[in-house]
């Protein structure tokens, strides 16, 4: 086949691109896959009782900021890879500044802690199942995720799939934190990072498969 008759052939293919399919897709995976995530977290772990009296508390709204952060930048990040030839920018960037913040804030704990308080600081009382809690609530983000980007074009599925896998992961931290007793950031700048880091690598991992076109 000539490459003129090629040409011809996918144009002649082609179908007009509705305005806004991009971010309509996206919405709503993510409309269903935080419906999921949150049915998920009532149902196996439940709200936590004292939930209206830690609003009231700074370090509240400190460690829901940290996810909804990296959820709005991840988002971006996905949303710039499902087209050919977007550059990612200043998404790298932004990504980090939550994170330096966070740890930032944790080492002002620490080093205002004494010494004997510091491994509570770090440890809490729920270390041991946070990030596996917030990797399961991210899943059913993560599949809705997946499903939006297979029908796109994402030219590097293995940084795509570990955006998507960030944005679950955020979304699934976000949705945690209204079971979550834990406030100290010492505690929020390991687990919930983990915890968010979990759904990050399994897109890595899986992204060259389930993206490829």
């Amino acid at each position: 086949m000539k490459t003129d008759e090629l040409i011809s052939m996918l144009a002649n293919g082609a179908q007009v691109v509705e305005p806004h399919a991009l971010r309509r897709r996206y919405a709503i995976a993510l409309g269903w896959g935080g419906f999921g995530a949150t049915l998920l977290m009532a149902i196996m772990l439940g709200v936590r009782p004292d939930l209206a009296e830690a609003a009231w508390l700074p370090m509240f709204w400190v460690k829901l900021a940290l996810p909804v952060a990296l959820l709005a930048t991840a988002l971006l990040a996905v949303l710039r890879l499902s087209r050919p030839g977007v550059r990612l920018g200043r998404v790298p960037s932004a990504l980090a500044a939550p994170v330096l913040a966070i740890w930032l804030l944790a080492g002002v704990a620490l080093l205002g802690a004494a010494p004997g308080a510091r491994s509570q600081l770090i440890f809490g009382e729920t270390w041991a199942s946070c990030p596996f809690n917030i990797a399961l609530l991210s899943m059913p983000v993560f599949i809705a995720l997946m499903w939006a980007m297979r029908g796109l074009a994402p030219t590097r599925p293995a940084l795509s799939g570990a955006a998507a896998g960030l944005l679950s992961g955020a979304m699934g931290a976000a949705v945690y934190t209204l079971h979550c007793p834990e406030m100290d950031a010492p505690f929020l700048a390991i687990w919930y990072l983990l915890g968010m880091l979990i759904p990050t690598t399994l897109g890595a991992l899986l992204g060259p498969r389930l993206l490829r076109w």
